[in-house]
């Protein structure tokens, strides 16, 4: 297991895509639960996903005592540069979302924020990733949201769903995925390289 040399690491989420994640590449930490609410926003902005993950890993640093780095990341699906698609409200918005990414280039952008507990210093990165849908019918749209749990994932799907990394220059034909530029663990929703990049620095 991988340890942090100077404190111990703390994921501010209770992202179970995250947890196994961490636990994949080795880290040892704990989870505590942010109580940072949230924004929603209509339009992308690397300001806004920032406001998100920097707001959870705060939070938690300011009510620990513990020497830590805390570790916040948001995720977010954009769509025609701006459009930006949320965790769906209801099965049928998430419908929509699915038959709108249908055919499209989608963008998907993860902000991960790291904050010492101590002194409150912090930094963020960015990861972005290109996500290719091919040609959806309804009753596969509609087949996936009544087998898959869409709610509680931003644009209604988890990528997970249907390539790995393993697959993931190479789609099969049945999966929704046609093309991905990137990032795969991105799209899961926390990339692992950007992570690392950023604990060595810190």
């Amino acid at each position: 297991m991988k340890n942090f040399a100077k404190g111990k690491l703390i994921l501010a989420s209770n992202s179970p895509r995250r947890k196994e994640i961490l636990m994949r590449f080795g880290y040892e930490f704990e989870i505590v639960k942010s109580f940072y609410k949230e924004e929603k926003f209509e339009k992308f902005s690397f300001e806004n996903i920032k406001k998100n993950s920097l707001g959870k890993a705060l939070d938690v640093a300011r009510r620990i005592r513990d020497d830590a780095v805390i570790i916040g990341a948001d995720t977010m699906v954009i769509l025609d540069s701006v459009c930006l698609l949320n965790k769906p409200r209801d099965l049928s918005e998430a419908f929509t979302m699915l038959k709108n990414l249908s055919a499209k280039t989608h963008s998907v952008v993860t902000s991960i924020s790291l904050v010492n507990s101590k002194t409150l210093e912090n930094d963020t990165k960015f990861t972005e990733t290109l996500v290719t849908f091919r040609k959806l019918e309804d009753d596969e749209i509609i087949n996936y949201i009544n087998t898959k749990n869409p709610l509680d994932k931003a644009g209604s799907y988890g990528i997970q769903d249907f390539i790995s990394d393993y697959n993931a220059k190479n789609p099969p034909r049945e999966s929704f995925i046609k093309k991905i530029e990137g990032d795969y663990l991105n799209v899961v929703g926390f990339s692992i390289d950007t992570f690392e990049k950023m604990l060595k620095k810190f």
